[in-house]
């Protein structure tokens, strides 16, 4: 196991570009204010070193909130800090104490979209955990299809797509005319519970015509990981904790 020292002290860290690519952004993009404390264990645990995109953003951010919030990936921030957005040890729930043995066993939950949408970097053995993809990937827990799918990217491409608009095309059929304002309204724990279900046929006929409101987020990912897992679409799995 790599010390704090090995982790941050490297060559050709990832920051400075990574810097670059967020004033650049394709898209809206708010950058949460780093947790030095936090950041550290998370990349103390994860044991990522500050040279890749992860280690960078755990180290250098509180997480990300693109697109006026609707996507909210974690970086290393604390739920009870100014902004309230939980961080990769939070959402992920890692031990409280550096743990050399624990890892996350389903991968790591790296990003939730207002809707109930995740992101999960795979782990070494994504078909144990029911997930499509290769390890080391992206896959994406699509709260319309109650479905993992596979992104066929790595974390630094998923952020890189993710700021060079990807999420645009992405989310082009899961947004209506107004989203932008109801997802402005949102606290860090909210998310946006649809009625018909995002699942059903009336949503996916005109998902404007849907009754939406807030609720925690906690109540959107459990309400599709339910169904999930009734109607047999897939294995949910665990979906971070929020």
């Amino acid at each position: 196991m790599r010390t704090i020292e090995e982790l941050t002290d490297v060559d050709d860290p990832a920051w400075p570009e990574l810097r670059d690519l967020l004033a650049g952004a394709a898209v809206p993009v708010r950058v949460l204010p780093a947790d030095p404390v936090e950041g550290a264990r998370c990349l103390l645990q994860t044991q990522v070193t500050a040279r890749s995109t992860l280690g960078a953003l755990t180290l250098h951010t509180g997480g990300l909130l693109v697109d006026g919030g609707w996507l909210r990936v974690f970086g290393g921030g604390r739920a009870d800090g100014p902004e309230g957005v939980p961080g990769l040890g939070q959402v992920n729930g890692f031990p409280a104490e550096f743990d050399p043995a624990w890892y996350p066993a389903d991968g790591l939950v790296v990003g939730h979209d207002v809707l109930g949408g995740v992101f999960v970097l795979n782990g070494h053995d994504p078909a144990a955990a029911h997930r499509p993809g290769a390890p080391g990937q992206v896959v994406y827990f699509a709260p319309d299809t109650l479905a993992w799918e596979a992104l066929g990217i790595g974390h630094s491409g998923w952020i890189g797509w993710l700021l060079s608009g990807g999420s645009t095309a992405f989310y082009q059929g899961l947004r209506w005319p107004g989203w932008e304002e109801e997802t402005a309204g949102l606290t860090p724990g909210q998310g946006i519970s649809t009625y018909p279900f995002l699942w059903s046929e009336e949503a996916a006929a005109d998902l404007s015509t849907t009754s939406r409101r807030a609720v925690p987020m906690r109540e959107v990912l459990g309400l599709a990981a339910d169904f999930a897992r009734q109607t047999g679409a897939s294995v949910p799995g665990f979906l971070g904790l929020v």
